[in-house]
C-alpha cells in the first residue's frame, strides 16, 4: 500500500493465482468499507455460499453461468454486472463455462473469507 493508501493490481495475475489456489474466492484488498476479491468457479463445482450481511457487486471476467436470486434465474457472462443487496439468497448454477469475477463487497466484506 502506498504512503497516501492507494494500491494498483494487475488483473491477470489475480485471476492466475485465484484459479490456481484451492478454494473459489481470493479476496486481495480489505478496508473498513470495502472488501474486492476474484472469485472463480469451474464448470463441475457446486457454488456453496449463502447469502451475506454486505451488498455485493459481481463484474463476470469469462466465463457463463446462471444466478438464481431469490428464485429467480439471471443467465451471467463477460461483461455482466450483477448487484445483490444484502441478505439476498443467491447461487451460480448451471455453470457453462469456467466463471472468473471479481467480487465487490459493501462494509468490508463477508465474515470467514479467504485472506
Amino acid at each position: 500500500m502506498s504512503d497516501s493508501g492507494w494500491q494498483d493490481f494487475d488483473l491477470a495475475k489475480l485471476v492466475e493465482k485465484a484459479v490456481s489456489q484451492d478454494t473459489p474466492y481470493l479476496e486481495f484488498l480489505r478496508v473498513p468499507q470495502l472488501s474486492f476479491g476474484i472469485y472463480s468457479l469451474a464448470v463441475v463445482a457446486t457454488d456453496t455460499q449463502s447469502s451475506h450481511d454486505e451488498d455485493e457487486v459481481y463484474f463476470v471476467l469469462r466465463g457463463s453461468a446462471t444466478m438464481v436470486l431469490e428464485g429467480d434465474p439471471k443467465t451471467l457472462g463477460p461483461g455482466s454486472i450483477l448487484y445483490v443487496p444484502a441478505d439476498t439468497n443467491h447461487e451460480f448454477v448451471e455453470i457453462k463455462e469456467e466463471l472468473s469475477m471479481l467480487v465487490f463487497f459493501g462494509s468490508g466484506g463477508p465474515s470467514g473469507a479467504q485472506i
